[in-house]
């Protein structure tokens, strides 16, 4: 094994719009390349989690953010791509802006969806926060 690899912290921000419509990326990086993902990135250093949502909602989708609670925090650990992060799900809600892909490098596309017809495949940080946002209702 790799002695360079080490667990590494992601945040994702859970957003729903008045609709009950969850915005969604699809990747076109590992891990889980092509899978459908909450929006979202790394944490810097010495940046609160909470900050890293808002200013990765910004920078990815051009919306502005407000966090409201944590939803869950996932273990997302995929050995076959070499990757181990630890994801602080957010539950946030969009306070201005339209939501654009602002970063084609990274995204194939995003949209809005709603919760019974999700588009497929889905990322495991994503299958453990529905779940988790399953159990509040």
């Amino acid at each position: 094994m790799n002695q360079q690899l080490h667990p590494r912290v992601g945040v994702g921000a859970f957003i729903l719009n008045k609709r009950e419509e969850l915005l969604l990326v699809r990747r076109k990086k590992a891990p889980e390349q092509e899978h459908w993902s909450l929006p979202g990135g790394k944490v810097e250093w010495t940046e609160p989690a909470e900050d890293t949502v808002v200013r990765e909602i910004q920078e990815e989708v051009g919306l502005e953010v407000e966090v409201t609670s944590l939803l869950c925090v996932t273990n997302h650990i995929l050995p076959e791509e070499e990757a181990h992060w630890v994801c602080p799900t957010y539950i946030a809600k969009v306070t201005n802006g339209t939501a654009e892909n602002l970063e084609q490098h990274a995204i194939s596309e995003i949209g809005w969806f709603s919760l019974d017809r999700l588009p497929e495949p889905l990322t495991l940080t994503l299958q453990n926060a529905l779940k988790e946002y399953e159990k509040l209702k």
